[in-house]
């Protein structure tokens, strides 16, 4: 007995540290695996027969097939096997328990082609459409043309592909059960597929049953220490090197390997993740719910017996805090909070990303990120701000990884990668980008100096005392503007509006939703907006409902205009003195409208970023496109109609029945 534990110790150690691309040799592999598996086994179980001789032997393999004995079933089946398949045989005749669900694997004896022997070629001929891929037509064929490897199993069939070869005359491996609901699972050769069974052996032992004997081995304790080393590796910021580490210990099922990995994936883009048990363990709860919530509830259809499933096994406190973090999330006012000065660094970070500064509130919390602390063993990473409704949309993969190669939690270390500080472009010239995020082929702003963004409705709003809405997207803001309206008027435009800043000293309020010019009854919100300072209006896109470019510019201080000027229908009329560096004539010539769209777009976007120039400003793309601003509706950018002008009013009333 002490000779045997001492061959495992001994081969153990390959066992784990292979993988796929790793050359090994079957006799240490397989007696590993036997050795593993018999430890699993209870003492005082029930076993069949051969299970238990197996057992006893540590041997879950045969007597290795002579040459002789595979040449002959070479010659039966008209084919040479393929070299990973051949080199097994020569070790072990057969094999018994691959994986979970193959009681009995074939050997030379048991080998035979397919055939479509369990109907699976029918069935799955049967779901082809016209026009089916290389792939469905492949899940077909595989049944036909393949080698049966499977002798008992349960309801679960292996082929060995000869119409799948690689370079080096490796034979895919086809595996299909009824109860994974998914197409068949291809594995590259024979031998990646017995490192396959071989991890889900693992990972249906990693949790002993009541009675069953705890599961540890020389892989085991190896993988445990690799994810404890991860885990450090993670927090000092080797993002990679923590995730490959992770994902191999995941394979086989290790306790804490897909709890800590779900951290690192979802903090780069990953969701509808589990965190394994973390997310109800108390001690974790405040930092992992928020973002299973969040992904729960951005899932209209999900009813929420979907994440009472998900919280199975937690106590009743943990569930309580779930249903009230749902109900934050779902009303929008849930807010983030961590402890210490990283928690004081949210907040300030929250403050910038009110107001449009993305860029700034994400220098903040990564500035403070190395003074964030864990809750516990099992924490890598600040979590629970990816479902703050301002701080969540500041994630993007390339800030995930900024994040996770920070060092952090007491780890010493520089950041290996650069910050992805900025996502956001300089100036207004993005406005005339057509692949910009937000479609915005025409749009709307007012910029205002001296005016913080919370003024701006008692400046541009005809409502006494308006005030902002509650930080939402521009889709969200537009949703809830049509609820329960039921009069629409043609001579009525109100903008609802984003507000925010857009530099040193200037406010925004911005529309973002098509807005269509009409010059003859446009009345300029510029001298309304400002007060000792300026006010700047732009409404642009160069392209109207027809595809006909227009542009305008309007210029006020001291509630009067300075200078002004439109062009539409290939004309251009301007008031007041524009300055050099604005002059339409710079920009339009009498050709503009016969110039294609690509001369449009640049023609727009010289005028945007003149305009940036000379005044000093930018909107924000990040916050206006993805993040959640202050809202508000403006009074009508169009005079009222005059006499003898008609307009429509549509107006929807609801019947009681």
């Amino acid at each position: 007995m002490i000779r045997a534990s001492r061959a495992l110790s001994v081969a153990g150690g390959s066992i784990g540290r292979m993988t796929d691309a790793t050359p090994f040799t079957w006799g240490p592999f397989l007696r590993d695996w036997s050795g593993e598996w018999s430890d699993s086994l209870s003492d005082d179980g029930t076993h069949a027969r051969e299970d238990e001789t197996a057992r006893r032997d540590r041997r879950l393999g045969f007597p290795a097939a002579p040459e002789e004995r595979i040449a002959a079933l070479e010659e039966h089946l008209g084919r040479r096997m393929p070299p990973s398949y051949r080199e097994f045989l020569a070790v072990s005749d057969g094999w018994r328990h691959a994986g979970g669900f193959i009681t009995l694997l074939a050997g030379t004896t048991e080998a035979r082609w397919h055939n479509d022997a369990s109907g699976l070629a029918a069935m799955f001929e049967e779901y082809l459409d016209e026009d089916p891929t290389p792939e469905e037509l492949r899940d077909v064929a595989v049944w036909r043309r393949g080698l049966q490897l499977d002798v008992e199993s349960d309801a679960m069939s292996v082929v060995l592909d000869p119409g799948d070869v690689d370079e080096n005359g490796e034979w895919a491996v086809y595996t299909w059960a009824s109860w994974r609901a998914a197409p068949p699972q291809r594995f590259p050769d024979f031998a990646t597929f017995m490192r396959d069974m071989h991890r889900e052996f693992h990972r249906l032992r990693a949790r002993p049953a009541n009675g069953e004997p705890e599961f540890v081995n020389t892989t085991t304790r190896r993988l445990d220490a690799q994810v404890e080393e991860a885990r450090l590796w993670a927090l000092g910021g080797d993002r990679e090197r923590a995730e490959r580490a992770l994902d191999e210990a995941k394979q086989y099922g290790r306790p804490r390997a897909a709890g800590l990995g779900d951290q690192i994936r979802r903090l780069l883009g990953r969701t509808d993740l589990a965190y394994e048990d973390l997310a109800i363990d108390p001690r974790y709860a405040p930092e992992l719910l928020p973002p299973l919530v969040a992904e729960h509830a951005a899932h209209r259809h999900r009813d929420d017996s979907t994440l009472n499933y998900r919280l199975r096994g937690a106590t009743d406190d943990v569930v309580t805090l779930a249903h009230t973090l749902l109900e934050q999330v779902r009303s929008g006012t849930y807010r983030y909070t961590a402890a210490g000065p990283f928690g004081e660094a949210v907040e300030r970070a929250r403050e910038s990303a009110r107001w449009g500064d993305t860029d700034g509130a994400w220098r903040t919390m990564l500035d403070a990120l190395p003074l964030w602390q864990p809750l516990g063993p099992d924490h890598l990473a600040p979590l629970g701000w990816v479902a703050d409704p301002l701080l969540g949309p500041l994630l993007t993969p390339e800030r995930g990884r900024a994040l996770l190669s920070t060092p952090r939690g007491g780890q010493p270390g520089e950041p290996r990668t650069a910050g992805a500080d900025r996502s956001d472009p300089e100036g207004l010239s993005w406005l005339a980008d057509p692949d910009a995020p937000g479609d915005h082929t025409s749009y709307r702003f007012v910029l205002v100096e001296g005016v913080e963004p919370q003024d701006l409705p008692g400046r541009l709003a005809d409502e006494e005392g308006a005030a902002l809405d509650e930080p939402m997207t521009l889709h969200e803001a537009h949703m809830r503007s049509l609820r329960g309206r039921r009069e629409f008027s043609s001579f009525d435009d109100r903008a609802l509006v984003v507000v925010g800043r857009a530099g040193a000293r200037w406010s925004f309020a911005f529309d973002g939703d098509r807005p269509r010019l009409a010059p003859q009854r446009f009345v300029s919100p510029a001298a309304a907006a400002c007060a000792d300072a300026r006010a700047v209006v732009v409404w642009g896109g160069l392209r109207d409902g027809h595809g006909n470019p227009f542009f305008h510019l309007s210029v006020a201080k001291a509630g009067a205009e300075l200078y002004a000027f439109t062009y539409a229908d290939g004309e251009v009329r301007r008031t007041g003195p524009v300055p050099p560096d604005l002059d339409p004539d710079r920009f339009f010539t009498s050709q503009e409208e016969r110039a294609g769209t690509g001369a449009v777009i640049r023609t727009e976007r010289a005028l945007l970023e003149a305009i940036a120039g000379e005044f000093g400003v930018h909107l924000p793309r990040h916050a206006i496109t993805w993040g959640r601003l202050h809202t508000f509706t403006t009074r009508s950018w169009t005079r009222p109609p005059q006499d003898g002008e008609t307009f429509s009013v549509i107006r929807f009333e609801w019947g009681s029945n």
